[in-house]
């Protein structure tokens, strides 16, 4: 039966395997340009001169280097798309056929008549092309995560950004399993593979998107951070990888008067018209701003619970499956 299995599959391995090998040489390739240029634009120093704080006269210099670096590799954000969807692609493409395909074109009753038991078929099988996908999202998961540290340190953009939290650290690992062990349930459901595929692709982006958006902001209670609106000078404190949910400027009762805003009255400084700084929003004495966040010291916590929600997902998919295929004719 293995031998079988590794038969049927051994061209979608092959093209995994080029796959792996192209996205392998451009992540190379581009991650060492882009470390180079980290370095060449001193932007270590940077990154390490606003972890302890503002450094005077460096401000201007950094800000400079920062923009540079973004307007160098801006582009590469395209290739960003490719590596979000590839967990999908893997679903649509081995997941999706797997038992679909064998009942479309009723290889199903030669193959369950062999002396090989429906279940038996069933295990090899999801655990050839299982084992195939969880080799490729480990893979993935890894290089992405050293390819995007220049980007997240040079564009400044904190690791749980729903662009950079996808496609880096273990989420990718359990995306990838869902996403094949949704297709294979599909099939089981729908047994032609265009209908399979369209489920898989439904159920992927409909789930994915909604943990994302609902759920993974409450993995862990969010913290709140405050700090005055007067005689603030500078950057608010906090890490800058924090992921701000909801923040705003709050009046000396504790009303949110300026939703998703952010006020800093340095001593004697004036707002428009020479009127006192915030004056216009009605602040005055004891007002300030006001943050609701997860720290980025708790990344790795959220991509282990994300990881182990969609592998669980995606044991729940496969034993589902196992017991539909005993009632497919």
């Amino acid at each position: 039966m293995i031998w079988l299995a590794w038969r049927q599959h051994r061209r979608d391995a092959l093209f995994a395997l080029v796959g792996l090998a192209i996205l392998g040489a451009f992540l190379v390739v581009s991650g060492l340009a882009m470390r180079n240029a980290f370095d060449d634009y001193g932007l270590p120093e940077c990154v390490a001169a606003g972890d302890q704080g503002p450094v005077p006269g460096l401000g201007e210099t950094c800000n400079r280097a920062f923009n540079q670096f973004y307007d160098q590799f801006n582009t590469l954000s395209l290739a960003g798309i490719l590596f979000l969807v590839l967990p999908l692609l893997v679903g649509l493409f081995w997941g999706a056929p797997l038992v679909a395909r064998e009942v479309e074109q009723g290889t199903h009753r030669f193959v369950w008549t062999q002396g090989v038991g429906r279940r038996h078929w069933a295990l090899v099988k999801f655990g050839f092309v299982g084992a195939g996908a969880l080799l490729v999202s480990v893979g993935y998961g890894l290089g992405m995560s050293w390819w995007l540290t220049p980007l997240n340190e040079g564009w400044r953009q904190s690791r749980f950004d729903a662009f950079f939290f996808d496609m880096q650290g273990v989420a990718p690992i359990g995306y990838t399993l869902f996403a094949v062990a949704l297709g294979v349930f599909a099939g089981t459901v729908w047994p032609r593979t265009m209908p399979a595929m369209a489920g898989t692709l439904a159920g992927f982006l409909g789930l994915r998107v909604a943990l994302a958006a609902l759920v993974r902001p409450r993995y862990l209670p969010a913290r709140e951070l405050t700090y005055p609106v007067y005689g603030s000078v500078g950057e608010p404190p906090g890490g800058g990888g924090d992921w701000v949910l909801s923040s705003g400027v709050r009046d000396a009762a504790g009303r949110l008067v300026a939703p998703n805003a952010e006020v800093i009255c340095p001593s004697g400084a004036t707002g428009p018209g020479g009127r006192a700084c915030g004056a216009d929003l009605g602040l005055g004495p004891g007002a300030y701003n006001w943050q609701l966040y997860q720290p980025e010291s708790r990344f790795w916590l959220f991509q282990g619970i994300e990881t182990g929600i969609f592998v669980a997902l995606a044991a729940l998919l496969l034993f589902l499956a196992v017991r539909r295929i005993r009632r497919i004719a």
